[in-house]
């Protein structure tokens, strides 16, 4: 692969595959509704897809069960080379001697990539990594979570965390985010996104975080075209996109 592109997959929910030059990278797997597809066209990652890859790294940003699937510690059995970066409130038994557990504001590099760690407004983590001359932010829980139906207060304070958390990652340099645009928050769906693209600027913001619910990609890219914001709508589990 060239060295500028990389081949986004999008799995489900919060999770993203992204391939680069060296690297094979795994965020917030979440599979819960596999059945019989069992390939990555279908958003299913295996120990036997796995085996053969080199250079692959799993980030979980939290331990919630739609960001943290134990399926994922299962895969070092068949590739023990893989590495994990876990957020401390996850709790696991692994024995990986690849395993790290890091909480934010963090900075390490691993397998040669570089790994920064920021804070959420929910819980657990959100990633900032360089692999291969491309930084990925990906973002968890990590969101203005503006619910209309808190009161006043609690949505005051819901801004004030997310934007304070901001102010840590404005002017870091980002080319591909994966950002929280949930239809739970009703108006206020891509409120988060839209300020995130506003302050950092990636060169390509992906939605995650919705579920089934693709109407919510297909109602942010509409958006994201008057707000001159590169997204790509996803529609479906396994779906591709190439960064370059």
């Amino acid at each position: 692969m060239n060295p500028s592109k990389a081949k986004i997959t999008y799995l489900f929910h919060s999770g993203y595959a992204v391939e680069t030059a060296n690297h094979f990278i795994i965020f917030d797997y979440y599979q819960p509704f596999s059945g019989n597809n069992r390939s990555i066209a279908d958003g299913v990652i295996t120990s036997e897809f796995l085996k053969n890859k080199k250079n692959v790294m799993v980030f979980s940003s939290h331990a919630h069960a739609d960001h943290f699937d134990p399926t994922i510690l299962k895969w070092g059995k068949d590739n023990p080379n893989i590495h994990y970066i876990l957020s401390s409130d996850i709790q696991t038994t692994s024995d990986s001697q690849h395993l790290r557990i890091v909480s934010a504001y963090e900075e390490l590099t691993v397998d040669n990539i570089i790994i920064e760690t920021f804070g959420s407004t929910d819980q657990g983590i959100s990633f900032l990594i360089q692999a291969d001359g491309i930084s990925i932010f990906h973002a968890g829980d990590l969101n203005w979570w503006h619910w209309s139906g808190e009161a006043k207060k609690e949505r005051d304070y819901a801004e004030k965390i997310f934007k304070e958390e901001m102010k840590r990652i404005e002017g870091k340099k980002v080319d591909i985010a994966f950002f929280p645009v949930d239809r739970r928050l009703e108006e206020a769906y891509s409120m988060g996104a839209e300020y995130f693209a506003e302050k950092v600027k990636p060169e390509l913001l992906l939605p995650m975080h919705f579920g089934n619910d693709y109407g919510a990609s297909k109602e942010f890219t509409k958006r994201a075209k008057l707000l001159g914001i590169t997204t790509t709508q996803i529609s479906h589990k396994g779906q591709e996109i190439i960064f370059s």
